[in-house]
């Protein structure tokens, strides 16, 4: 059977060890993809609109020219982010969600809601 046929709600308790291994693929995938200090920070800051490379970078605290430019072309590769060139003196670059970076929309929604329940956690202890 093809582990996407599985509903992860209700995994079967005979469910092979080849099976699990083959559902944390997925779950591997978007790691590679979105794991990381900075990338979900980007795509959260992309999520507002087209920005140019300083914006981004001023909302971001911490992150240097290096690392962004890095994760930029990264999120470029894996087509989730869009970078624009305009022929202006100087020239301007600008970045914005592709429509398939779009569809993280729910992930980084829920990646929030968590993120602030688990802060009010263990703040509250």
């Amino acid at each position: 059977m093809d582990t996407t046929d599985y509903d992860l709600e209700n995994l079967p308790p005979d469910l092979s060890y080849e099976d699990f291994l083959q559902m944390l693929l997925p779950l591997r995938d978007s790691l590679d993809i979105l794991g990381g200090k900075w990338k979900l920070q980007i795509i959260f800051s992309l999520k507002f609109g087209r920005k140019r490379f300083k914006e981004i970078q001023r909302e971001i605290p911490g992150i240097t020219s290096k690392m962004l430019s890095k994760e930029l072309k990264d999120l470029e590769m894996n087509d989730l982010a869009t970078r624009y060139v305009h022929n202006t003196a100087p020239i301007t670059v600008e970045y914005e969600l592709s429509e398939y970076g779009k569809t993280l929309k729910s992930v980084v929604i829920e990646l929030y809601k968590w993120g602030s329940a688990h802060r009010k956690h263990i703040t509250s202890k």
